[in-house]
């Protein structure tokens, strides 16, 4: 085999395998793996409703926003945990500040953050809180909406939904 045609098929293996990983990592938005959030007070008032990609895979939740643009109006990304624990999140690549919901086992809003833009990625800061799902919406989306620390919240996930946690209902 010529030199030539060596670096042609290695050139082309290099190129499948990338082609390869991409495909394994790559999971497009379909109806399966999306959820709508809403959000209640405790008088049973609806404060909003966001239209989430799900994050429920180990690669899905540290990727998350990373390198997004910009988000529409109500909608965001769901990381979704078999059980809750405390979780710590950073800003990480991003194009737009967010905000971060904390959301109990039991439902209810355990915390919500508004994380700006990181000046340096080399030092970021990080959000805490515990929690089974964390919702990150566009910043300010929690304020506009009054959404605040105790209230409900509601998880619908499609009938093919790939999430094995349970939804729940406030």
């Amino acid at each position: 085999m010529t030199l030539q045609r060596v670096t042609v098929a290695f050139t082309f293996v290099v190129v499948l395998a990338g082609v390869a990983v991409f495909a394994a990592a790559y999971r497009p938005v379909t109806d399966s793996n999306r959820a709508t959030v809403t959000f209640v007070d405790e008088n049973d008032t609806t404060l909003g409703e966001v239209h989430a990609t799900i994050a429920d895979t180990p690669q899905e939740r540290y990727t998350g926003l990373s390198d997004t643009e910009a988000l529409a109006n109500d909608s965001g990304m769901l990381f979704v945990y078999h059980g809750e624990g405390n979780r710590t999140f950073v800003m990480r690549r991003m194009a737009f500040p967010l905000d971060m919901v904390f959301i109990g086992a039991n439902g209810s809003v355990t915390a919500i953050h508004h994380a700006p833009l990181e000046a340096d990625q080399s030092s970021l800061t990080n959000y805490r809180g515990s929690a089974q799902w964390i919702l990150e919406v566009n910043y300010n989306w929690t304020t506009a909406h009054d959404v605040s620390v105790g209230d409900r919240v509601t998880i619908g996930y499609p009938p093919n939904a790939s999430v094995t946690p349970t939804p729940i209902s406030g």
